[in-house]
This record gives structure tokens, sequence and C-alpha cells, in this order.
């Protein structure tokens, strides 16, 4: 499955020896800032266009999927024959059922009374039989009983005889279900096309919803090829995994017709990729090295062209992965199916992928947009697990990175190969690495586990997160730098092909990289690949490496919050650390830390301050730095004085670690800021946008000002902010579309002209302003999307309730598109007339005017607001048991972070104290 985030960070430099003062005054500064550190995790989720593309975030975790009970090793698998007949036609009420047949063929292992099978939710019908062992003809084995067993979910037959080893046999079992709403495994969804109200079918089967569709082995490594066969309605067209190979007609019952539409033996895979759709949608198609590859889509947006770029790409990622994993894909088609509603971001089903149609949707242009970026990552991860997961899966679900974080590494490399505007170091460390550095300091879990530990009641969506994927990503690509491409690449081709129709742990991939590096001498590696990987896979978290200059000393310790620790924790962990570096701007060789310490004596330096050290160059390996205060000192001189000197990704690096070590208590917070003194001379927007995250947290704007520290802090950013501001803002004067290659611009632009006119910038406002009132002067007239809501919400909030009142007309437009309502809901909260916000609130209240989901919306960006906070609390209090009734799941979530934000959001009088006695 498809998921991601996103992130930035950058540093700066120290000021002059005799400003003491001012860095007193910093020092408290930024103190503050680790405070409101906790605030910053209770802001509210942007709206879509204002977010980093990247694979969509994992599904959030269902109670159903569990792993349940692991089967028994006495039977195997080897073809399923099933039929799957969803009772549904158009405009059908419901409730709504399906039945089907399904006869495994299986091959006994061990002697065996009884045949026990996953099934979930299923309902046993017709007959239930054992046929074989096959090679005598008319054999059966008399089935006793049927016994479902729901907790573990398994279905267990009763035989008055025994499966004799070695034998094989043939299960027969008929079922029947509820076609549910739901998402997960079989169901159904409703949509609007064309004006008109319909309905779909279609599945998700990962990780263990397959038994809720037909009694299977649910388990990944029971392995087995299928043939399918679907009985639908004769106005949808149904789909599946492989091509259909014949369609025909049926009469049930009642003697009504049905379409039964059949397919092609599958190639061998897992339970959980089998997939199927039932709709009346169209597609567009082309081929690509002999497949054919289709998407398809509600009617509408076909005739639009809003696939068309999602087709265009995925016939050169396809042959992309194919060039470098010398693997061929095996199948002659591929549909993408783009579904209105959809629990994941997408899922790599073997030759029928399914996605959200945010996923693959993008409105027709030659223009590179960050939406295109997105859909890219999208596309690529879910072809990347054709290899990664469908081709060669893993055992079970404790290796669960090799399918995902395989993936995910290649999703980067496969968009910005058919996106070369893309820089593939700078996105991969933003959206990849950074986030999940942040997130794995906190998390007490390995990448891979054992497999004792997941069974039983253990939730497999748990697994779904942003370690598995991206750590799983982050690893991978500090492996590939270490081995280099070229044999991290044979390895791989060794590993596919050595595992192709079958199962592996991550054992079998150190086997195979290992053979690849025991057949050539120009890398050499200071232990085995298993040795080494393990120590970054069977660990939780990662380390953080301290270099003294002095020595030329450097230790590893486990990364771990220092000001929460107690004093039973244990942080003992050591890894096997590739180390890059860099002295004073040249390239060193690699080199190894295997030990918790290791002197280094050329990292040892003079007395000259041009003399400096730079560790994990370009952020290669998945560790932080923290560097003595000699080092330190020269590298934010150098940074004030050349700040080119130092890589792009190693400065947003810098900035993100001293944050990091300062936040966990590692260093003060005064070493922060001087690794952000030089910032006027930083042009880099993704370095800005790290500095803006730790500085200035998206809810921050609403305690800031209560709090007095917001006249130091206008003071201390706008002067540095300036130059990028007014770089940028001349291109929104003058030629906005220069920057429709800017793919950071296009992500981080509205961080930065938010921030501005938050602090106050005149030049700002007046911007937002002039541009807000030409689009009231002309509807037709478009303000730049790049910054859109920051306009949107300073034109209301430096006007009256006439910039207000147009705010709320152009939402209730007909033709206004969901990214510009979500917009525009967030920009009506910006007003800054008291009256104007409980006006909007009360508006809130109304059925007939918006959702429950839109009154939900509309409370917390109003809360996050200056003046809002207070008026927001007095609403939901004072309408506490209509909203309770309404929306109860949101607004009490709501009331929650109103309540924590009282409490939290509280700022030391200690540090205000000192302050107010500083004169900036």
């Amino acid at each position: 499955m498809g998921t991601h985030g996103g992130g930035l960070y950058v540093g700066r430099r120290a000021a002059a020896a005799g400003a003491a003062l001012l860095l007193a005054l910093l020092v408290a500064l930024l103190a503050l800032a680790a405070l409101y550190g906790r605030c910053r995790q209770e802001e509210a989720p942007p709206p879509p266009s204002s977010r980093a593309p990247g694979p969509a975030a994992p599904p959030a975790p269902a109670p159903a999927a569990r792993s349940g009970r692991r089967l028994p090793r006495h039977l195997l698998p080897l073809h399923y024959d099933l039929e799957l007949w969803p009772r549904v036609r158009p405009g059908q009420a419901g409730p709504f059922a399906f039945t089907g047949q399904v006869n495994i063929t299986v091959r006994c292992l061990q002697d065996t009374d009884t045949a026990v099978l996953h099934s979930a939710g299923l309902r046993s019908s017709g007959a239930v039989a054992v046929r074989g062992p096959l090679s005598e003809p008319g054999a059966a084995v008399e089935v006793a009983g049927l016994r479902q067993e729901e907790a573990a979910e398994v279905a267990v037959l009763e035989l008055r005889g025994r499966l004799r080893a070695g034998r094989r046999y043939v299960l027969q079992l008929g079922f029947q279900g509820r076609l549910e709403e739901d998402l997960d495994g079989l169901f159904l969804t409703r949509y609007t096309d064309r004006g008109r109200s319909s309905m779909l079918i279609a599945s998700q089967m990962e990780p263990t919803y397959a038994r809720r569709v037909y009694p299977c082995f649910d388990e990944p490594a029971m392995k087995a090829t299928f043939n399918i066969r679907i009985v639908h309605d004769p106005s949808y067209v149904s789909l599946s995994n492989m091509p259909a190979i014949d369609v025909s007609e049926v009469k049930d019952e009642n003697g009504s017709l049905w379409t039964v539409t059949t397919f092609n033996t599958s190639l061998k895979m897992s339970t959980y990729l089998t997939a199927f759709v039932i709709c009346d949608f169209d597609y567009v198609t082309r081929t690509e090295r002999g497949n054919e590859i289709r998407i398809w889509a509600r009617k509408e947006a076909i005739k639009n062209g809003y696939v068309d770029y999602a087709l265009n790409i995925t016939g050169p990622i396809f042959s992309f992965l194919e060039d470098v994993l010398n693997v061929s894909y095996p199948l002659p088609k591929t549909d993408l199916v783009a579904l209105p509603d959809f629990g994941a971001g997408g899922m790599e089903n073997w030759g029928l992928m399914i996605f959200q149609e945010a996923s693959l949707m993008n409105l027709p242009s030659g223009e590179f947009t960050s939406r295109k970026a997105m859909i890219a990552l999208v596309v690529s991860h879910e072809l990347g697990h054709q290899w990664f997961g469908n081709l060669v899966t893993m055992n079970w679900w404790n290796d669960l990175w090799l399918n995902e974080g395989l993936a995910s590494y290649f999703e980067y490399l496969g968009a910005t190969f058919v996106e070369p505007k893309l820089s593939l170091d700078k996105i991969f460390y933003v959206h990849v690495v950074q986030p999940v550095l942040r997130e794995d300091s906190e998390i007490v879990r390995s990448l891979s586990q054992s497999e004792d530990k997941i069974k039983g009641s253990f939730s497999l969506m748990s697994l779904f997160d942003n370690i598995t994927y991206s750590k799983g990503a982050s690893i991978t690509w500090m492996l590939s730098g270490f081995l280099t491409e070229k044999l991290f690449t044979r390895a791989l081709t060794s590993y596919l092909k050595e595992f192709s129709f079958s199962n592996a742990n991550q054992d079998d991939l150190w086997t195979h990289i290992q053979m690849v590096i025991d057949g050539q001498d120009e890398v050499q590696l200071p232990a085995s690949v298993k040795q080494i990987m393990d120590s970054w896979t069977c660990q939780n978290g990662f380390p953080v490496l301290t270099l003294n200059l002095t020595t030329g000393t450097i230790r590893q310790e486990q990364f771990f919050n220092k000001k929460n620790r107690k004093n039973t924790d244990s942080y003992n962990n050591t890894w096997i650390i590739p180390v890059s570096w860099m002295r004073n701007g040249s390239s060193q060789p690699l080199t190894w830390l295997d030990k918790s310490s290791k002197m280094f004596p050329e990292m040892q330096v003079s007395e000259s301050e041009y003399d400096w050290i730079l560790l994990n160059v370009n952020l290669s390996g998945y560790y932080r730095v923290n560097y003595d205060q000699l080092n330190l000192k020269r590298l934010a001189h150098l940074l004030e004085t050349d700040p080119k000197a130092i890589p792009a990704v190693s400065r947003f690096q810098l900035i993100d670690d001293v944050f990091a070590l300062t936040d966990f208590g590692y260093v003060p917070i005064e070493t922060a800021l001087e690794l952000t003194k030089y910032l006027a001379k930083e042009d880099e927007l993704f370095i800005w946008n790290v500095v803006l995250l730790n500085l200035i947290p998206d809810n921050l704007e609403s305690t800031l000002k209560n709090y007095e520290v917001y006249p130091l802090l206008k003071k201390y950013l706008l002067k540095r902010m300036l130059p990028i501001y007014h770089y940028y803002a001349g291109f929104i004067h003058q030629n906005v579309d220069a920057l429709e290659d800017d793919y950071f611009a296009q992500v981080y632009l509205e961080k930065l002209f938010a921030t501005a006119c938050w602090l106050g910038l005149q030049d700002c406002l007046d911007l937002s302003s002039e541009l807000y009132a030409k689009w009231m002067d002309n509807p037709e007239h478009k303000i730049p999307f790049l910054i859109r809501k920051t306009v949107c919400c300073y034109g209301v909030a430096v006007g009256s309730d006439k910039e207000w009142n147009f705010a709320w007309k152009m939402y209730n437009h007909t033709d206004s598109v969901e990214e510009d309502e979500d917009i525009l809901l967030y920009a009506m909260s910006c007003a800054n007339e008291p009256w104007l916000l409980y006006r909007y609130l009360q508006y809130g209240l109304s059925d007939t005017l918006f959702s429950s989901n839109c009154t939900s919306a509309i409370i917390s960006h109003v809360m996050t607001k200056d003046i809002g906070h207070r008026i927001a609390w007095e609403f939901v209090t004072e309408n506490w048991p209509l909203l309770n009734q309404g929306c109860r799941f949101f607004i009490m979530l709501l009331w929650k972070r109103m309540r924590e934000r009282l409490l939290l959001c509280y700022w030391n009088p200690q540090n205000l104290k000192i302050l107010k006695g500083e004169n900036y």
C-alpha cells in the first residue's frame, strides 16, 4: 500500500564576539521555541492544497486487520477456482450481499483429519466437500462437519477420514457474505458521475481481508494460482488481476439475466493481492513493451482528461524499473482504477492496482505542478511493488519493510525519472528521512521483528506506519550508498530472480548482497552484510554521533529524549555506521564506526578557524550528528561567510539535527540560534521551511502574541527573511509562471508568505490586499495558487465584512472546486472582527450550509486565530448539546484539543522575565 509524508530543515550561525547581550536574548527566544514544540503537535490538518506531495499516509488501523491464528502447515494451497457473485443491481437499495464458490486444490504435507483455512464474517452456503486424492478418480473424503471459529478467523473442516501426506485434494466450499460500505474486503461505494448517482464494487485485501471475501489460506507465504469468475449486472464491467478471456450469461433463481466474466489463470501470488472491481467506468489506454496499460475512472473524469498524466507516466516508470532491476514485468496487462472513495492512497494488486481518485487525477495542463509530483510518487510506489511485494513477497508480516521500504525507495527513483525537475536527494531527505528521524526517536519498535511477536491479537495495521515505509526506505538509501548503486542493483536482481513467485525474509536479501560483495574487491566492508544491516533493522531507534575535533574521536549512542529519560531506561544499542565526511569542502573516503567510540586521527583539526569537518554528508546515513563547540563555531562562521561551501542538503541537515538535539536536551538552545544567523544569505526554500517549522509551528499564531514573545521573534526573523521574501515576491508581481518548474516554491512558498504576513511585513499585507481586491473586482482573475491560501486569509483579515462576504459568496459558488472551498473555509476564519467569527461559527451549525466535517473544520480554524480561541471556546460550550448530537466524534476531538491548548501552551514565567529584561 502507498504512504508518505514531508518536511524540511536548515541551518545558520553565531553572532559577533561582543554580542553577548543579543545572544542571551536569542537563547531565551529559542528556549521558548522548545516550549511551543508541544503546541505544534496540536495543529489542525492543513487543506490538501498545502500539503507536500508524497505517498499518502498509511490508512488508519482497522480493528479487523489482525493476523489472527497462524494456520497449521498440514496443507499447502496450489490453485483456487473462485466464483464471486455480488447481488447488486444499479439503483438497488441495500442491504447488499454476495455469494460465491471456491474450490481449492491443496497438497497435503502431513497426515491430518482436519482442514483449517481462514474465513471471517462468511456463512457456509451449500454442501462442503473434499475430493481426492486426485490421483484416484472419483475419490472423496467425507466431511463430518464445518466449524467456524470467528475469534480466530478460521473455518475447520472435520473429516471422517484422513488426508495423506504427498497427495493432492480439492476443498469445495460455498459461501455468502454481506457487502458493506466500509472500504475493506469486498465493498460497495457510491459516487456521482455526470450528475447521476452510481455504485461500484471493489476490493481491498491487504493485510488480512481476503478471508472476509472467500475462504482461503490467507497468509503471504501460501501462494497459489487463481482462476477467477465474476457474476455481475450486465451494465457493469468486471476487472480482476488477469485479462478477461470469456464473457457469457447466466440466469439466477428468479430468471433474471446476469453477465459472467471469466479471467485467465493468474500467476502464483498471495491472497492479499487478489483484486476485483465491478463498475460503470470508462478508460484510457496505451501499450508499453507489450504491457497493455488502462486507467479506469468516472466517465466525466476520463472525458475531461483528468487521468491523462497518470497514463503518460505509468509506462515509462514500468520501463525504468525493468531496466534498473533487469527483471521483466511478467503480466500481459495492467489496470489502474481511480475510486472516488478508497481507504489507502493506492494498492498494488498484481495487474489491478486501485487508487484514491486524488492519487491519479490532475487537471490537464502542460505545466509541472506539485499535484503531478504527488501522482508520480504514488504511481511509482505501487509500480515498485510489482517487484517488491508481488513478484517476491515477505514470508510473514514481520518483514513487511521488504515490501514497503523497498517500494518507497524506488518510488522516488521512478518519480524523479519521469519528472527530472524533482531533485532526488532533496525530496528524499525532505519527505522521507527527516520526518522519520523525528518519529523514530519516540517509537519503541524495530524495523524487522521476530515472527513470534506478530501473532495472536496483534494488529497488523499498526505495521503500516512510517517506520516500515520511511525508515525502510532510508536504510535502503544508506545501503545503496555505501555499496554503490551498481552493486546494490546487481544484488537486487539476483534476489528477485532467486525468489520470483515465492517468498523471502531479510536474511535472504542480506545473503544476495553478500554474494555480490564477495565477488568483487572495489568495496570493502568492516563486517558481514548481515551484521551491519541487522544493527539497523533489528534494533529500535537510531544513533547520534558526537565528534570531538581535538582528539578526532567519534562516539555513538542511541538518540533519545534526555529530558524524559527514566532511571530504568536502557539505551545500550550500538550500530555499525558508515561515516561519510568532508574536510574543508573536500570529500573524504568513507570510514566506519563499528564500536561505541573510536579515534580517527585524520579528523583532528588545526587551530585555523577555516579547518572544519562535516559528517554524514548529504544525509547519506540514518543518524544525527552532534559536533563539539569548536566545530560548531567554525561551521557557523562558514555559513555566515560562504554558506554554499556546505551542500544544500547538509545545511538542511545541520539545522534539523541541531533543533532535534536541542529538543532532546543534548545542546543548549543558543547552539540552534547560532546556526540560524546566516539565514539572510539562504536562498533555498526547503531550508527556510525547516527553520520556520521549528521556530513557528503552524498553530502558534494564537499563542505567541499573547505571551509577549511575538515582537522579539518578529524582529529576529523578518530581517533575515526579507531577501528571500523579496526574491519570490518579485515573481508574484511580475511573472509567477516562471515558478511553475520550481517544486519547492509550489510546496513551501505558502509557508514563507504566511509567516511574513503573520509577522506583520507590510509588503506582504499590501500584496495580499491588492491580489484579493483584484479578485473581488473580477472573479475570473485568479490569485496565484502558490500563495492563494495566504492571500485569501490576509485579504479577509485586513479587510472588513465586505471582504468576508465575498469569500462567503465564492465559497457557495456552484463552480468552486474542492481545493478552493478548503482555502476559503480557512480564509473566513481569518477575520479580525469578533462578530464575523461568531457569525461564521453560527453558520457552521446549519445542516443546509455545511456538513458535520465542515463544522468541526470551521471551529478548528477559528480556534487557531488570535481572537478566535476564546470565541471558539465559548461557542462550543454554549452549543455543546447541539454539536455533541450532530458531529460527536469531531467535536470531542476539538474539545480535547481546546482543553489541552489551555494547559500545554503555557509560557515559562522565568523565560518571559528574561525576555522582558533584555533590550533587543
